[in-house]
C-alpha cells in the first residue's frame, strides 16, 4: 500500500498544475495533476505535504486545508490512499520542478487537459465545497470502473 499527498495551490481561480512530462517510467506520464507525492519514514501527511511542495515548487505553503481522502485499487497498480489538500496562501517563487512543467491553470479549464477521471470526481467535490470526503476510486489500467464517495456508489 502506497501512502502520498496531493495538493492543489489556488490562486485567482486557478490552480497549480503539474503536467507529468519529465520521467521516463511514471504512472501518471502525460497527465496534469497537482503537486504532491509519497511519504518518506516517520512523515505526517502534513510533512509530506510541505516537503513536497516545497521540493516540487519551491513554495512553502502558509494556509492549507486537508480536503479529502482518496483510495485508489489498480489492477496495474499498488494500491494508494491519498490525503488531498488545496491550500490559498504561499510564500516564495515557483522554481523548475524535475517532474515536468508547473502551470497556473483556469479552475473551468482543467476538465480539457489529460486527467485522469477519478481526478474529475474529487475536483467537482473542491468547487462545491465538500468540507472532507472520502473517495475509493477504482481502475482497470486507466478506465475507471468504479466510484464511492462517502460509502456510497457515486455517479
Amino acid at each position: 500500500m502506497n501512502f502520498t499527498t496531493l495538493c492543489y495551490i489556488e490562486k485567482e481561480n486557478q490552480y497549480l498544475m503539474l503536467h507529468r512530462v519529465s520521467k521516463k517510467k511514471d504512472g501518471n506520464k502525460d497527465k496534469w495533476i497537482g503537486v504532491g507525492g509519497h511519504f518518506e519514514e516517520g512523515e505526517s501527511p502534513e510533512d509530506c505535504l510541505l516537503r513536497e511542495v516545497r521540493e516540487e515548487t519551491g513554495l512553502e505553503l502558509v494556509n492549507y486545508q486537508f480536503r479529502g481522502i482518496v483510495t485508489f485499487i489498480s489492477d496495474k497498480w499498488e494500491d494508494e490512499y491519498m490525503c488531498l489538500y488545496t491550500a490559498d496562501k504561499y510564500i516564495g517563487e515557483i522554481g523548475a520542478c524535475d517532474e515536468g512543467e508547473l502551470v497556473w491553470v483556469e479552475k473551468d479549464k482543467i476538465k480539457d487537459l489529460n486527467i485522469w477521471e477519478g481526478d474529475k470526481i474529487f475536483l467537482r467535490l473542491l468547487a462545491e465545497n465538500e468540507l472532507f470526503f472520502s473517495l475509493k476510486l477504482e481502475y482497470q489500467g486507466e478506465n475507471l470502473i468504479n466510484a464511492i464517495l462517502n460509502g456510497k456508489e457515486y455517479n
